[in-house]
């Protein structure tokens, strides 16, 4: 009978199989489909009168090139990505005490017939006349996963960010067409003081993290990385590099001789990502080792930064352009 059950079991289990590729083959088909850039979403939405009341477009990369999204007073104006939709933008819609504000980093460029995203670090302002004078440093971000909408406050703005989405599959590689203006001064500014210069260098950085993710009983969320390509760029690429390919490494790669600090563990770094556990919660996760090299990853994080700085921190006029995002399997 155990011999039967077994038989049974494994029958069933590769019957489930074909499935199971064919719904991990749609996950990549999606994230190379709209990772051409080429189908795009502007949200219009109308800043707060007391802080001058413009019209202000945030762009999302899913939609067609003539669809705009208005809102009137009664209509929520959170962004919440359509089903199959994984690409995001930190493009992001705040309500901070009922002034509603933006913020812009991520814009569409036309590039041939088509589209790239332009991905900026720049100062934003905020100022009421006799009552706010704000500057804060905001970096651009093109990922995968979502944004907390709308914001509520500069608390804990890493958690703000759901970097990453459930995924099985090893793949070999992130491909993808680029080019950087960096190494701009960094400048600090939390929103509580004058903006100030670092007196040192800022670089993009290109990131694919494989993790294998499990929950506690308590509600923290644990993760082993499983895979690893991450670079910066310290030099400008005025003309566009096409196909760039970042390989991706499996295991502990902290003996390798490519490797370099800023592709360690995220565990007590400034880097840290969060997540939402099973409780509703936003909790840190905490990348507590390195997986085996063959081991099954069930989570991908993908994230263009133009800032590899801590919050509030940037080189203002750092920039990159990216086209063509694939996910070589």
């Amino acid at each position: 009978m155990r011999r039967r059950a077994f038989t049974l079991t494994a029958a069933f289990a590769m019957m489930l199989l074909p499935t199971f590729a064919l719904a991990q083959q749609n996950i990549v088909d999606k994230i190379n489909y709209y990772g051409t850039l080429d189908h795009w979403t502007v949200r219009e939405i109308k800043e707060s009168g007391i802080i001058g009341g413009a019209t202000k477009h945030l762009y999302e990369f899913y939609g067609s090139q003539t669809d705009t999204i208005r809102y009137d007073s009664k209509k929520s104006k959170a962004f919440r990505a359509p089903a199959g939709y994984y690409w995001r933008t930190n493009n992001v819609y705040a309500n901070v005490a009922g002034i509603e504000k933006v913020n812009i980093t991520d814009f569409p460029e036309k590039r041939g017939n088509g589209y790239c995203i332009r991905i900026e670090t720049h100062l934003e302002e905020l100022k009421v006349a006799g009552m706010l004078n704000m500057d804060v440093v905001c970096q651009g971000v093109f990922l995968l996963g979502g944004l907390v909408e709308p914001i509520k406050d500069t608390k804990a703005p890493m958690a703000k960010t759901r970097y990453g989405i459930p995924f099985e599959g090893r793949p070999k590689a992130l491909r993808f067409d680029y080019k950087a203006k960096v190494g701009c001064e960094v400048v600090k500014a939390t929103g509580f003081c004058k903006p100030k210069k670092m007196g040192y260098k800022d670089y993009p950085e290109f990131g694919l993290l494989l993790q294998k993710r499990w929950e506690d009983e308590e509600g923290r969320i644990h993760a082993l990385r499983v895979g690893t390509a991450v670079e910066r760029i310290t030099e400008d690429r005025n003309e566009w590099q096409n196909a760039y390919t970042m390989t991706v490494h499996y295991g502990d790669v902290t003996g390798k001789p490519f490797y370099k600090d800023y592709m360690g563990l995220l565990n007590g770094t400034e880097q840290d990502l969060y997540a939402v556990n099973s409780k509703g919660k936003t909790v840190r996760v905490i990348e507590e080792g390195w997986a085996e090299a063959d081991e099954e990853p069930n989570y991908l994080i993908i994230r263009f930064l133009s800032s590899c700085e801590k919050a509030f921190h940037g080189g203002l006029g750092n920039t990159l352009w990216i086209d063509n995002i694939k996910l070589v399997m």
